[in-house]
Parts: structure tokens; C-alpha cells; sequence
């Protein structure tokens, strides 16, 4: 599917799940479905040469990718569950405007009145006790709260999160900045906002393997 100007690629991608190669080079794409991180049989993947600035989390699922091609893009960050991909041994990203330095303005839309009093009864009460306390109506929206990335953090977050540029070193030599969901822009230097803290509870972020990694390609 190679240099024939597709701009997109249909959500329902996600049926080819025999699929295992899956080239889609030199065309006009400028993101893709969360739906592409369904294709759990993939290990090679080629988005080189296209329009891409983000990349979906859903990546994340492809645990058999071996190797990935992003160079020619609009890339500047990449996601964090990318570091997850243990099988992962041949990365390009080169002709990217990857981000190269820390990133003072977190992007961050305060929550509403609604997301506060939510993120309270989240991290207040087990869930058996909250369900049982709110109305039914709003016990879908409880349960699509999303844990804060940050370790030491026990926050949620609903539609209002902050956007944190983190950097991680890649085969010990390069450094690749990666995109986390924080529940507050505090997370990054200190306590978070409508948050329990615990400064005895650490959990380190998976690194990408020297002796695994083969080839970071970056310039």
C-alpha cells in the first residue's frame, strides 16, 4: 500500500489480524487509528514518508513488532507506551522534528467543577462504596477515569490532563522524547493537584534494551 496518496486509513484496519507486514510508505497519511494497535500479529511496519505528527498510544499492543519506520514525518514526540515493545529491535526516526530539549509549556485545560468532585470520589472511595453513594447516571463517567503515569502519584484524570514531554535514553545513547498523560501540571515538580502521595512507592519505567536495540536510527 506503498506511494498511493492515501491520507488516512479506515478505523475497521483492525480485521486484518492475520496481517504481519504491513507497508504503507511514501503516502500523504497524517495519523492513524488507535484501531492499527489491534493488529497484535505485526513485526515490521512502515509509516516512513508520510505527513504523521502523533502516533497512537495503541501502539503500545504491538508486542511482536520488530521493526519500525517513522523517519520522513512530522514527528516531534512519541509515545510512552512505546517503551513497552520488548521485541522491538530496529527504530527509524530520522527527518523528524523530534523535540530536543525540555519543554517549559505543559499543555494543560483546567478540569471542570464536574471532573474535580470526580476525581475526589475516585481516590477517596473503593468503588463498591462510590457506587452505591452517586447516581447511577454518573457511574459510567466514574469508571473512565485514567490513572496518572506519574509513580508516585495515585491521581486520575477524565477529559483534563496535562501533556509532559519526558526524555528516555534509547540503547544508552540517544535520547527520545516521550509524550505522558499527567493528571496535573504539578506532577512534574511536585505534589500533584487532588492527589494521595507516597514518597516510599517507586516504579521505574521500562528502558529499551542496549543488547535488544539494534539500530536507533535518528539522523
Amino acid at each position: 500500500m506503498g506511494a498511493n496518496k492515501l491520507t488516512s486509513l479506515p478505523s475497521v484496519i483492525d480485521r486484518l489480524q492475520k496481517l504481519e507486514i504491513f507497508y504503507l510508505g511514501g503516502n500523504q497519511i497524517t495519523s492513524v487509528p488507535e484501531s492499527l494497535g489491534n493488529l497484535l500479529n505485526l513485526t515490521y511496519l512502515a509509516l516512513c514518508d508520510n505527513k504523521l505528527e502523533t502516533l497512537p498510544t495503541s501502539f503500545g499492543n504491538l508486542s511482536k513488532l520488530r521493526t519500525l519506520s517513522l523517519h520522513n514525518n512530522q514527528i516531534k514526540v512519541l509515545p510512552v507506551e512505546i517503551v513497552t515493545l520488548q521485541n522491538l529491535d530496529n527504530l527509524s526516526l530520522r527527518n523528524n522534528p523530534l523535540v530536543t530539549r525540555f519543554v517549559n509549556n505543559v499543555q494543560f485545560i483546567p478540569p471542570s467543577l464536574k471532573e474535580l468532585a470526580a476525581r475526589v470520589v475516585r481516590i477517596s472511595l473503593e468503588e463498591d462504596s462510590y457506587l452505591e453513594k452517586v447516581p447511577p447516571i454518573l457511574h459510567r463517567y466514574l469508571r473512565s477515569a485514567t490513572t496518572c503515569v506519574n509513580p508516585k502519584c495515585k491521581g486520575v484524570y477524565f477529559e483534563a490532563r496535562a501533556e509532559h514531554v519526558k526524555f528516555t535514553d534509547f540503547c544508552g545513547k540517544f535520547r527520545i522524547p516521550l509524550l505522558q498523560y499527567l493528571c496535573s501540571p504539578h506532577c512534574t515538580t511536585s505534589d500533584p493537584a487532588v492527589a494521595i502521595t507516597s514518597e516510599s512507592e517507586t516504579e521505574e519505567e521500562p528502558q529499551p534494551s542496549s543488547s535488544r536495540m539494534q539500530r536507533v536510527l535518528l539522523g
